[in-house]
């Protein structure tokens, strides 16, 4: 098949790169030249873990192909999918639909034969409608059309997502749609993956109410954490006896400092606004929305707590400001607010990150960056671990203790016991529901 995939973002780049593994030809387009250049250079823009090597293998199988000429690359397309961004729009927390409608006008004008455009984009619901409107309107003689195909991977683990994912979900309203539709995902449904086929509106829904409920999880368990912290519980027991009942199982059951990423804060909210819009309020999503905003600032308060009240010229060691490990993404990070109210509570930080320097420069002035944890703590009376790399995860506790002023922890993924961390040498440290 022939693919033609708009946009080289995460989710462009990484469905492109693992569709024509698959087998099929695929051009990828997007609008910067630098972007593609360096594509074509086989420099890959994102950090994904196993994708360059991916992308330069189908490259070098004549596979995959970038451009920025979009109607060269739609000409002869079985399908074209439009992978544009969808950030939350400024005023009402919708979803900014300008770069897929946009797209949607420039594919009708480049069509030549039959095709199925496809968003994959996530998108509110009525969205591959509307694609549908602005397409017709273009161009009525057009022969296409219209499917709703959004994704589910989870940064830092995409390329297995795409390949052994839990589901797919492809919302079609004809047989020809189908076929086509089957034919791209042939190699996974041949291996028995899961294929849900529906219409164009619950496909459209199952993605933000997966999202939705994945976030209600992680703000479930946070709260619970808070809890504990007060009556004297211990939140890993309190998720590991949760997540041993089937009906609700043991993931996304992690306390930390809130939600962050490209998908939970921006789909959560577009959600609630859809339902605010249609009356049919979403009474849990919008709570789970306002209780991880409170998670991220009773973190602040617990660093603050720790280095008795008061930051103000003291040195602050951060381990991890991306939003999850094995990414380079800061979208939402809770670092974006815990870092900056340090820094304006007068703390001088200093951070480590494998990955997240590269955003993380813009999204965090006045602190400075260091490549080296021990380094970091050098003279440091407090580290934070704010993201769980695995590079954090094996500290050698008793040198950061030695090199610390006054050597404090603040642990906010539980990623080490109480015990351990006192023994080597720490004063004080404290975890997230414990």
């Amino acid at each position: 098949m022939n693919i033609t995939m708009i946009g080289t973002g995460y989710v462009g780049l990484v469905s492109g790169v693992c569709f024509s593994d698959f087998g099929h030809h695929v051009t990828c387009v997007d609008l910067s030249e630098d972007k593609i250049n360096r594509l074509n250079n086989g420099e890959v823009p994102i950090y994904e873990p196993g994708l360059d090597e991916l992308m330069a293998k189908n490259v070098q199988a004549n596979r995959l192909a970038f451009t920025t000429d979009l109607k060269t690359a739609v000409k002869d397309a079985d399908a074209v999918f439009i992978a544009v961004g969808t950030p939350t729009r400024r005023g009402d927390g919708h979803a900014d639909l300008s770069y897929v409608m946009a797209a949607a006008e420039d594919v009708a004008h480049a069509l030549t034969d039959y095709c199925v455009v496809v968003t994959k984009s996530t998108v509110p619901v009525g969205t591959n409608r509307q694609v549908f409107d602005v397409i017709k309107k273009a161009r009525p003689e057009a022969e296409f059309d219209v499917a709703s195909n959004p994704e589910f991977l989870r940064e830092g683990a995409a390329i297995d997502d795409f390949m052994r994912p839990d589901r797919v979900v492809v919302g079609v309203e004809s047989e020809r749609a189908q076929q086509v539709m089957g034919e791209i995902y042939r190699p996974l449904f041949l291996r028995e993956f899961p294929i849900v086929y529906t219409d164009l509106e619950s496909a459209e829904l199952i993605k933000y109410a997966a999202n939705a409920f994945l976030a209600t999880k992680i703000s479930f368990i946070n709260e619970m954490a808070t809890l504990c912290e007060r009556v004297g519980g211990d939140i890993k027991a309190v998720a590991k006896g949760m997540g041993l009942d089937g009906r609700i199982g043991n993931k996304f059951l992690h306390p930390g400092p809130g939600f962050g990423g490209s998908c939970f804060p921006k789909d959560t909210s577009a959600l609630a606004r859809t339902g605010q819009e249609v009356g049919v309020p979403m009474t849990i999503t919008e709570t789970v929305m306002q209780v991880n905003d409170h998670i991220k600032r009773r973190m602040i308060d617990k660093v603050m707590a720790l280095c008795d009240h008061s930051v103000n010229n003291k040195t602050i060691a951060v381990f991890g400001v991306t939003f999850k490990p094995n990414t380079d993404d800061m979208r939402d990070a809770p670092a974006l607010t815990i870092v900056p109210a340090l820094v304006g509570a007068g703390a001088k930080v200093r951070v480590v990150d494998p990955q997240g320097r590269h955003e993380g420069e813009a999204l965090l002035p006045n602190v400075e960056w260091m490549d080296d944890p021990y380094e970091a703590a050098q003279g440091a009376e407090c580290a934070i671990v704010l993201t769980e790399w695995n590079e954090f995860r094996a500290l050698d506790l008793n040198a950061l203790a030695r090199a610390m002023a006054t050597a404090k922890m603040a642990d906010l993924r539980n990623v080490y016991e109480r015990e351990d961390v006192m023994a080597a040498g720490f004063v004080d440290y404290v975890g997230v529901g414990r």
